[in-house]
């Protein structure tokens, strides 16, 4: 009888895993605001807010956008900060099928204009001024000579020329809306740009199957539940910060939103709205640990979280288990796939953390391949392929780029190198288009990289290479020292010669105070190549 018990309540679980799967995003806050109405769900500098509450604004909301001629199909495009709004807005075009198009509010006038005009986007949210930079004034610019835009929409501001949140808020509850009924294995929910580190950005199409279940793996994986908060200082218009907002949803938790990221500001949240789920790059998480007043703050609550964007020192990782009390860990994603593809276990060791991004996740199929196209060994070096429930519906209106990355049995080709070690962790060796050939022997940048980070005074590197005659290319490691650091370019060079082959020792060594960067902060090694070359020449 017993047994039957299990069964039953396995199959139960089993059934409703598969229901959440084919939720729209729609669908999903529907059910938890009918199962959690007076749960707090979104905590930001200006409001608090429950599902129910959420569920009604967002509502209004799409009500409004509807009266104003927003349809199915139509492109929204929302370059806001991490406010409240914001997650309003992401769920109430859902509501009548309109597709969110996410975009970083901090883009430059020919960036920006790129994405809304690449998208067709009919309308964009915008901040009147946030970060030292007038949106408003450059939207305005924008919209004089882009036809496709006919509307811009302001958020916590109201200007000529616009049409306020609070507006269209007030109009919706005016009139109920029918909400639309999707397809969500098919109908997309999203087009997120690619961060464009080497050439124009590309608007991948998520499906709301794509969001939602992705959310649902990652979540039960880090064993999310009702009782967590999520502090996301991730920006919401980025592939990851949208999947950790999903994940908090599709557990029912809560959601802490900083809008601008500060270390201070960060322990101080966590302290006060007892944050359980702490995601960030590492980054973030030295600037927490060697915060003068890091001692000083109550980070009891934490549970875990999640280090993503690039690798993390051992000893790092270790000080996040030991000192914050949170049991990291540590994934891998793209866009493309939603994003989240891999993630390490709350069982593996530091070392497995910090060398690894762990394995893949329920339902992803991960390969390495060689240039052939064949299967490489445990242990070798190859590009990494994917495919899985998160797997993109193709580039918006690029079918030629989608051909070029997904095959016909739905391999997504990533362009990063890596290796699955013997007990089928992945390692991310760095980009296929990054690779250096220094007189016909590959060198890989992020290795040599990682080995720079071990060094206590350094904060940052970048190895890249610059064409040569003679040897193919010339090795520079672009480092950052930590503030009030003195290393001169051979202490370097004798600190890791013994730590790897010599012909993976850089020729050069250059300091840096700054780099060029992407919107989500990962050094643009094509802006950086183009530095180098007008120091050197």
């Amino acid at each position: 009888m017993k047994d039957n018990n299990v069964a039953m309540i396995n199959g139960v679980r089993t059934a409703f895993m598969k229901l959440r799967y084919n939720l729209s995003v729609n669908q999903l806050l529907n059910a938890a605001a009918s199962s959690h109405p007076d749960k707090e769900v979104i905590v930001d500098g200006k409001k608090r807010m429950t599902y129910g509450e959420l569920e009604k604004e967002a509502t209004n909301l799409a009500s409004g956008l509807s009266m104003l001629g927003i349809r199915e199909g139509d492109r929204v495009a929302v370059g806001l900060p991490n406010w409240y709004e914001t997650v309003v807005i992401y769920f109430a075009l859902a509501k009548i099928g309109a597709i969110l198009v996410p975009f970083n509010y901090r883009l430059k006038m020919a960036e920006a204009e790129y994405i809304l005009q690449n998208s067709g986007a009919r309308a964009l949210f915008l901040p009147e001024e946030f970060d030292c930079m007038n949106q408003y004034e450059q939207s305005m610019k924008i919209k004089n000579h882009l036809s496709s835009l006919e509307y811009l929409l302001s958020v916590r501001f109201e200007k000529e020329n616009t049409i306020s949140y609070q507006k269209i808020l007030e109009t919706g509850k005016q009139e109920e809306i029918i909400e639309i009924e999707l397809d969500s294995n098919n109908d997309v929910y999203t087009i997120l740009y690619t961060s464009g580190t080497a050439g124009k950005p590309k608007g991948v199409m998520l499906t709301h199957k794509n969001i939602v279940q992705t959310a649902v793996v990652a979540a039960d994986w880090m064993k999310c539940k009702s009782e967590d908060v999520f502090l996301i200082s991730m920006p919401l218009y980025h592939a990851m910060g949208i999947n950790l907002l999903f994940r908090a949803i599709v557990s029912n938790g809560s959601v802490i939103l900083m809008d601008k990221y500060k270390p201070e500001h960060a322990l101080s949240l966590i302290e006060s709205e007892k944050v359980t789920v702490h995601p960030g790059v590492p980054t973030m998480f030295i600037l927490e640990l060697n915060h003068p007043m890091f001692s000083l703050f109550d980070l009891s609550s934490l549970r875990t979280g999640e280090i993503g964007g690039s690798s993390c020192p051992i000893e790092i990782v270790h000080r996040i288990r030991i000192e914050m009390n949170c049991n990291i860990l540590v994934g891998y994603g793209l866009t493309e796939m939603s994003p989240t593809l891999t993630l390490t276990d709350f069982e593996d060791d530091d070392t497995i953390r910090s060398e690894t991004v762990g394995k893949p996740l329920p339902g992803v199929e991960i390969k390495i391949i060689d240039d052939f196209g064949n299967e490489v060994g445990k242990g070798e070096v190859g590009e990494l392929i994917c495919r899985s429930f998160g797997l993109m519906k193709g580039y918006y209106a690029m079918p030629e780029k989608t051909r070029d990355a997904i095959d016909e049995d739905g391999w997504f080709y990533s362009g990063d190198l890596a290796i699955i070690d013997e007990e089928g962790n992945i390692r991310i060796i760095g980009r296929k288009n990054e690779v250096i050939r220094r007189e016909g022997v590959k060198i890989y940048p992020q290795e040599i990289e990682d080995i720079f980070l071990t060094h206590p005074n350094v904060a940052e590197a970048a190895m890249i290479g610059i064409p040569d005659l003679v040897r193919g290319e010339i090795t520079y490691a672009c480092i950052r020292l930590r503030r009030g650091s003195q290393n001169s370019e051979q202490e370097l060079k004798d600190f890791i010669k013994n730590k790897m082959e010599d012909f993976k020792i850089p020729d050069k060594i250059i300091f840096m105070e700054h780099f060029p960067r992407i919107a989500t902060g990962k050094i643009r090694k094509i802006d950086l190549q183009s530095h180098i070359k007008s120091v050197i020449l």
